[in-house]
């Protein structure tokens, strides 16, 4: 959640979501901490027909995909042209910081970004500000990125985590269990999610953290990871993953070490993840719905250009998904994408 604001701050805005009848195609946003927000009325736009850079993290990521068919989806509703640029790799900041240059070259009207450095790319986005460029951050809850944007969209990251942990003492705290954390890149992302999986766990004596790793966030990364950990503790009963990639790599780990008993959560409601639920391969998962998100990000986007958008952070639903949880899921196949493998 926006944990730089004060409980009442937050008590307040969370009333305002629930009272207040909301018109847009997405929730009422949250106002980001002061300071924090750049000014709608300074954005400019310089194209008779808008245009808009989709600049994920990286290709390697299907969930980063599946955002861009939401932003698509909206943008071919409203007219609106929009390009997808990214590195192809994650790890690959450098990369990413030069497209960002690039894209500051060109006529756009807004930037739709995702970074897994917000620190490297905020001096960049800066300047697009300056420019009038619409800068909306996807897929985080960062009340303060490192210079003021126009927006952000995206779950709360540790409600998210610490729902998973909640599902997971609900459905296994009964015993005592040694648990493994494959975490992401360090970053916020990183730094969120596994918090809000520690944090659910918390004074619960049954739950013993004995090992927590870098993944990289793909699956390579994970497998790695899984293997090490898996190896190095034979008793380990549980490993959480801060995303999906992660958490089918150490699955595929747990298998070649025939370790069929492994409790395997991880972050995210990609399709392979959830393909891989349903077919008892991986536990459960946080869903994040991220073809839903690239639909609001594209939404708020185009309210910002029109003047119409009050700024802040939109929140974006999240769900515990377990085998018949996201069989459900894959049954509606027209929220995601991929597309499922077969028909559920």
């Amino acid at each position: 959640m926006l944990k730089n604001l004060s409980k009442a701050a937050i008590a307040a805005s969370l009333v305002a979501l629930t009272s207040t009848v909301w018109a847009a195609d997405y929730p009422k946003p949250v106002p980001l901490v002061e300071g924090a927000q750049a000014p709608i009325a300074d954005i400019k736009t310089s194209n008779d027909k808008i245009r808009v850079a989709y600049m994920p993290p990286a290709t390697e990521f299907n969930y980063y995909i599946a955002i861009g068919e939401g932003i698509k989806a909206v943008a071919a509703d409203n007219e609106v042209e929009v390009f997808m640029l990214a590195p192809q790799s994650g790890a690959d900041i450098n990369g990413q910081m030069g497209m960002i240059q690039d894209v500051l070259t060109q006529d756009v009207d807004a930037i739709i970004f995702g970074t897994h450095d917000e620190f490297a790319a905020a001096p960049l986005l800066k300047q697009a500000v300056d420019k009038g460029i619409a800068v909306f951050m996807i897929n985080s809850d960062i009340p303060n990125f490192p210079t003021p944007i126009h927006g952000v969209v995206g779950y709360s990251q540790r409600n998210g985590t610490h729902k998973i942990a909640d599902w997971a003492i609900e459905n296994y705290g009964s015993k005592p269990l040694n648990v493994g954390i494959i975490e992401g890149q360090p970053g916020y992302h990183s730094t969120e999610r596994v918090g809000g999986f520690l944090d659910g766990i918390e004074g619960n004596e049954n739950f013993n953290v004995v090992v927590s790793i870098d993944g990289k966030w793909n699956v390579e990364g994970g497998n790695t990871a899984g293997m090490d950990i898996l190896q190095a503790h034979p008793d380990l009963d549980m490993i959480f993953a801060a995303n999906d990639y992660m958490i089918i790599g150490a699955s595929f780990a747990a298998k070649a070490l025939g370790r069929s008993d492994i409790i395997l959560l991880g972050n995210d409601g990609d399709t392979s993840g959830l393909e891989e639920i349903a077919a008892g391969k991986i536990t459960a998962t946080v869903n994040t719905s991220p073809f839903l998100m690239g639909k609001a990000a594209m939404s708020a986007t185009i309210d910002a250009l029109n003047g119409n958008y009050p700024g802040g952070w939109i929140e974006t639903p999240t769900s515990i998904e377990d085998k018949d949880g996201a069989i459900s899921v894959l049954q509606e196949p027209e929220k995601l994408f991929p597309q499922p493998s077969k028909t559920y």
